[in-house]
């Protein structure tokens, strides 16, 4: 196998290592809301302990980065693809970690009422999800257009964020009771708000694996 071959090679397994991160990662995001309407707490918890795996495979998909560096000596764009994949993972897993703590605070809330009266929440996490998983795909498939397109859709989420704020507001209106469980669903909610912040980043860094430049920026 001649070098550029095997580069590529190694190259498309890191590929599939990312897409496996981003499926575990989008998954814990749904998972920890069904577990949240359904009262499935047990789910949750799984959730938690899941967790370990995305960290596991966050310092695999970095060795493997730290490998093809020091073995293949990239340059230019194939530097710019290795060294982008790094940073991408810290995202990932900073996003399994948000999700493991909506999972800790669906735990502590326990009261499937509020699940429905806080009516935002839902359509956050699916805008959120899906930002991760499309950001994830336009990185794979280096589509700078639908980075840029998705980095857009932060608006959404940001949006959303207010008409939960809106929610909360209400809850509270009706009874002064709810108090501990507000403060817990605006957490979740800023939660989903910095999910959707990480996809951003996972998109920027789409543009500078492309082009070299972060932020209209030229780094490399």
């Amino acid at each position: 196998m001649t070098t550029r071959v095997n580069y590529e090679h190694e190259l498309n397994l890191l590929n599939d290592d990312i897409k496996e991160m981003g499926r575990l990662v989008e998954n814990s995001i749904e998972q920890c809301f069904i577990a949240f309407e359904d009262q499935d707490f047990e789910k949750a918890e799984d959730i938690i302990k899941g967790d370990r795996t995305i960290n596991d495979l966050e310092r695999s998909i970095e060795a493997r980065c730290l490998s093809l560096i020091l073995r293949q000596q990239p340059v230019a764009g194939d530097l710019r693809v290795v060294s982008s994949a790094l940073k991408v993972v810290t995202d990932l897993e900073r996003i399994g970690d948000h999700a493991s703590d909506i999972a800790e605070l669906i735990l502590r809330i326990k009261g499937e009422h509020v699940y429905h009266v806080v009516r935002h929440i839902p359509s956050m996490a699916a805008a959120a999800r899906e930002m991760v998983r499309s950001s994830i795909e336009a990185f794979i498939k280096q589509d700078l257009d639908t980075a840029k397109e998705i980095e857009k859709q932060d608006d959404v989420v940001d949006e959303l964020f207010g008409k939960v704020k809106v929610d909360v507001v209400d809850l509270l209106k009706q009874s002064t009771e709810h108090i501990d469980q507000c403060i817990d669903l605006l957490m979740i909610a800023k939660y989903l708000e910095r999910i959707g912040d990480h996809a951003v980043n996972v998109c920027e860094w789409t543009e500078f694996s492309k082009t070299g430049a972060l932020k209209n920026v030229r780094i490399l």
